[in-house]
């Protein structure tokens, strides 16, 4: 069975033949299972964006830092800026401060984002409000590369209210988090530079986790489970 072949037409005519190699060659998705967490690659990822809109904006910019055994691999990061067609300036730009004349000479997105799976491996994702980079990465991989997202997501922004519940910041974002945990960056909306202040968060929650037992993905992930819930009920009594 061909393993492109659910690809719609026009995507699938667009990809170079090394593009297509290369897709059928891209890390499986490590399961959220009875790995240990200190055995786990996790890639911290941050996007920038057209825009905040998951069914209308493209990824911009991409930046990830890797952390592995507890410590963040400094010498194991990714920071790319794609190219976009006729790229139109948008308010987002106050945002993430990317001009123009670096999107266009930015690397072909279906290259870019072949590059950043393939230094993400075999990995679980980490981000701050999840939910959107999760979002943004499946419909950017779907429609730039033809590639269906099976990796996993944690999101900081669900993790450190669940293992920090005296810090009374249930819907706090990165910078809520960096501030309660005293850490500064001074580059805030540039990817890479998010990606790594959210990696310092994660390094704390790492610890917090291993000091409250939990020592695994599975582990983690019920324990998400039996929080989300929680909360759910809380604000539904209200």
């Amino acid at each position: 069975m061909n393993p492109l072949g659910w690809l719609p037409k026009r995507r699938a005519d667009l990809l170079t033949d090394q593009q297509r190699q290369r897709c059928t060659q891209l890390p499986r998705a490590q399961p959220l299972d009875s790995t240990a967490l200190s055995a786990t690659r996790l890639v911290v990822v941050d996007l920038e964006t057209t825009g905040l809109n998951v069914h209308r904006d493209r990824i911009l910019s991409v930046g990830a830092v890797v952390i592995e055994n507890n410590c963040i691999d400094l010498g194991s990061q990714y920071e790319c800026t794609l190219y976009r067609e006729n790229h139109q300036v948008s308010e987002s730009i106050l945002i993430h401060g990317i001009a123009p004349s670096a999107i266009a000479q930015g690397v072909d997105a279906a290259d870019a984002l072949l590059d950043f799976m393939t230094f993400s491996g075999e990995c679980v994702f980490i981000a701050c409000h999840a939910a959107f980079d999760q979002r943004m990465l499946l419909r950017g991989l779907r429609l730039d590369l033809g590639y269906k997202l099976r990796h996993k997501f944690l999101d900081v922004a669900e993790l450190a209210p669940m293992l920090c519940p005296e810090a009374n910041l249930p819907q706090g974002g990165l910078d809520d988090w960096q501030a309660y945990f005293g850490l500064q960056n001074s580059q805030r909306h540039n990817a890479a530079a998010d990606a790594l202040a959210t990696a310092e968060i994660m390094l704390i929650l790492l610890a917090k986790a291993k000091a409250q037992g939990l020592t695994t993905l599975a582990e983690v992930k019920s324990r998400l489970g039996q929080w989300r819930r929680l909360r759910h009920a809380r604000v539904g009594s209200f």
